[in-house]
């Protein structure tokens, strides 16, 4: 099933439900207003959701055309987002280019932090930023949305909380970020607002890539209408989503529509490229002692999006223009 929410004057869209093809649509609105209300009772609405979604695929005369441009976040905003680092390929590479060694806890202790959840981009808004100085980067993740989850839930259980995956572009202001880190306290100018996916998916429609609770297909980014990178999602992934959200619960409930992030997907293997332009920089200085790629500049467009192996688009592409914040 692949959901959506259309921006409306409210902050938090409106429900519907597009098709497999990603050409057309229903609104959901009448049996549940919005995607946050459908995730706090699954078990009642799912099964409604899922007959509607069945329709449509089943008979091409129904909905209305789907226009992206239209699309809010599926969650425009959530009571939580908490963005994981699972790929080690790009913690080691990131920590030797400062000529630090990557510590042993980090393979068994996932990396995750919590950022801002009030405002998420649409799929196709624009990037503000107020300096191309601040270094802005994008980064190409994969993120799953959960049920409520319990304090304290066992990886091996977490993975029934998994209500629907997206794609993020968890955009990064790099020349920020050291600042506010060496201040060891987290950072916040550093993280502006993430982009998500057009649409939100079931599990069961990845079918067979859907496997230990990873997503086992490229995620390829376009930067300048040029292919950046190609990584496999599944590949190279040190803690599944099920032990992401292990990790984050470990101390705390999660509500129902907490998003967790997979972090930058990167591959030990480099011919598969990048999925951020900091990770790019970072192989720069490694092979030639300084980086020559340039952070985004205004004007500079990233494409993220994952498709089957028959080549038709899963969430639809996240697609954006970094342009200059006017107050």
């Amino acid at each position: 099933m692949k959901l959506a929410s259309l921006k409306s004057k409210g902050r938090d869209g409106i429900l519907i439900v597009v098709d497999r093809s990603l050409s057309r649509f229903r609104s959901a609105e009448a049996i549940v207003p919005t995607l946050q209300q459908a995730l706090e009772n699954w078990p009642a609405y799912e099964p409604q959701l899922q007959l509607m979604y069945n329709e449509l695929n089943s008979d091409d005369k129904q909905g209305k055309p789907l226009n992206i441009t239209e699309l809010a976040s599926p969650l425009p905003r959530a009571y939580q987002w908490l963005d994981g680092s699972a790929y080690l390929s790009h913690v080691e590479r990131v920590r030797k280019s400062r000529g630090v060694e990557m510590p042993a806890s980090f393979l068994t202790d996932p990396l995750m932090y919590q950022g801002g959840s009030d405002l998420f981009l649409g799929p196709t808004e624009n990037i503000e930023a107020n300096s191309e100085a601040a270094g802005i980067d994008f980064e190409s993740e994969v993120a799953v949305i959960t049920a409520d989850v319990p304090q304290g839930v066992r990886a091996k259980d977490a993975e029934n909380t998994i209500r629907l995956l997206m794609l993020v572009n968890d955009i990064s202001l790099r020349n920020l970020i050291p600042s506010e880190l060496s201040k060891g306290f987290g950072f916040i100018h550093g993280k502006p607002p993430t982009a998500f996916s057009p649409v939100a998916v079931t599990p069961d429609e990845l079918g067979s890539a859907w496997k230990n609770c990873k997503v086992n297909l490229p995620l390829v980014t376009h930067y300048n209408n040029e292919k950046f990178g190609e990584p496999n999602a599944g590949v190279d992934m040190q803690f599944n989503f099920a032990e992401l959200i292990a990790h984050a619960a470990k101390t705390r409930p999660l509500t129902a529509g907490t998003i967790i992030g997979s972090g930058t997907v990167s591959n030990q293997d480099r011919s598969t490229g990048c999925s951020c332009l900091a990770e790019k920089r970072v192989l720069e200085i490694i092979d030639e002692g300084e980086a020559k790629t340039p952070f985004m500049r205004f004007g500079d467009r990233v494409h993220i999006e994952m498709k089957n192996p028959s080549g038709q688009s899963i969430f639809g592409a996240i697609e954006q223009q970094v342009s200059i914040c006017k107050p």
